[in-house]
């Protein structure tokens, strides 16, 4: 097989790779997003042996870049395609087409592709991940996803690196949207289980009369014509299972699942014998344990099982510091992986995203973002593009708020006032300083004190 080394630049800038046989048919497809196929109404087997032109009713041998290297023989680098499903979806995607030759005989073609979306379909981008080598055990993060300039977090993520390296339970402790699946498949990604399968599954969706038989899974039996079926632990085997929100799991079946996290077997329902477990758990709730306890809706004996190592993680308001470091995170991955270019955010945005309390976190950031590349034009988000709960906030809190302490209220004014000269000096401490007339130790002190580095 003969392929041009020179040719291949950048090619870590694509996720997707197609290999075809002499006549176009696929051989081999390796997916970063399944959505893909999805889009063009096929499941994974369905599309290899195919012929590539059979799933796009706008390419033909003369336009496909895998036929004309085919007919050519020649590389076909940086291409830009625009292809349209039978379904009427349309994708765009940018490739570098290769022939493979074999004694001087065309044998095929390989192709690297990376696929862009469009506005109405972002909903797919929650699934994709840049991380090729783990996007294979069913995760989409790694520890390179937790973004943060903030201390609290910064020791957070050295403690990630430090407990993924052995087995003992986690208990994730966050409010909504504060990133603890983030968390857990950084625990995964970072521990030796990583080429192993990471199973999660939302306690607060599972209904309770599916518990036992999602959770144990169900042996076959032929009599009652009841289908074997396993459960997430038997799916998990080998690598880790993520039970999120497990303060939702009704006391009777937190009693059983202690027994098996303490003894590593599992029976499944209507089973005979025991199967043990090479897994590890990891548990997260959204609410405060402690209160949890008092109100009886965790058994303490399930809690201190789960709870050998804990991770609280803090709200976003509470790391307002990362706010605009996260900001341009999620529009850079929305440049990466839509047909949108954002190159500006006017800072009264930015102003507004620093003043505003979050309640949704992270996850709320992300939302507001989106919802301005709907509303965006010529690639600048203003205070119009972003959603009305957040641009008209801080005037309403203003209206209704009480002040109940003069220290509070300076406090929270010096805050804000900081944040926005911070900003408008683009984060160098000398010239925000400057503005505020102050010394710049004076000022590293207020930045610390208020958590804004």
């Amino acid at each position: 097989m003969l392929l041009d080394p020179e040719q291949f630049n950048h090619l870590s800038d694509f996720d997707n790779v197609l290999v075809v046989d002499e006549e176009g048919k696929t051989l081999y497809y390796d997916l970063a997003d399944l959505n893909i196929l999805a889009k063009i109404g096929h499941r994974p087997e369905d599309f290899l042996g195919k012929k590539v032109t059979s799933f796009y009713t706008n390419l033909t041998d003369e336009n496909s870049t895998i036929m004309t290297v085919l007919s050519t023989g020649k590389a076909m680098c940086n291409m830009y395609q625009e292809m349209v499903a039978k379904t009427g979806d349309v994708y765009h995607s940018f490739s570098s087409t290769f022939p493979i030759i074999d004694d001087g005989k065309m044998v095929g073609a390989i192709e690297f592709s990376k696929h862009y979306y469009s506005k109405e379909h972002m909903h797919f981008l929650d699934q994709y991940t840049t991380h090729k080598v783990y996007r294979k055990n069913n995760t989409v993060y790694t520890i390179d996803n937790l973004i943060t300039k903030n201390k609290e977090m910064e020791a957070l993520k050295a403690k990630i690196v430090r407990i993924a390296k052995y087995d003992s339970t986690v208990l994730l402790y966050g409010k909504t949207g504060t990133g603890k699946e983030i968390v857990a498949q950084a625990i995964h990604n970072e521990s030796n289980r990583f080429a192993k399968p990471f199973i999660s599954l939302n306690c607060s969706s599972l209904p309770e009369n599916l518990a036992e038989s999602t959770l144990w899974g169900v042996e076959q039996n032929d009599l009652s014509h009841q289908e074997e079926r396993l459960g997430v632990f038997e799916q998990a085997m080998g690598g880790t299972i993520f039970l999120d929100d497990i303060n939702e799991l009704d006391p009777h079946i937190q009693a059983k699942l202690l027994q098996v996290i303490e003894q590593k077997t599992v029976r499944r329902i209507g089973g005979m014998t025991d199967i043990h477990l090479d897994i590890r758990f990891i548990a997260s709730t959204n609410e405060d344990p402690t209160i949890l306890l008092q109100e009886k809706r965790m058994r303490e004996d399930f809690y201190y099982r789960l709870g050998v190592v804990q991770i609280d993680l803090p709200e976003l308001k509470d790391r307002k510091g990362d706010i605009e470091l996260l900001l341009w995170y999620f529009i850079h991955f929305y440049n990466q992986h839509m047909n949108v270019s954002i190159h500006t955010v006017e800072q009264e945005v930015i102003d507004i995203f620093y003043l505003y309390h979050w309640p949704g976190n992270i996850r709320e950031l992300k939302n507001a973002i989106e919802t301005a590349i709907h509303n965006m034009k010529d690639g600048t988000i203003t205070l119009d593009d972003i959603p009305p709960r957040i641009r008209n906030a801080n005037q309403i809190e203003s209206k209704d708020r009480k002040i109940t302490d003069l220290k509070d209220a300076v406090d929270e004014f010096e805050k804000a006032v900081i944040a926005e000269e911070l900003n408008k000096a683009k984060g160098v401490i000398a010239e925000t300083a400057r503005r505020l007339g102050v010394s710049k130790q004076t000022l590293k002190y207020k930045l610390t004190k208020y958590e804004l580095r």
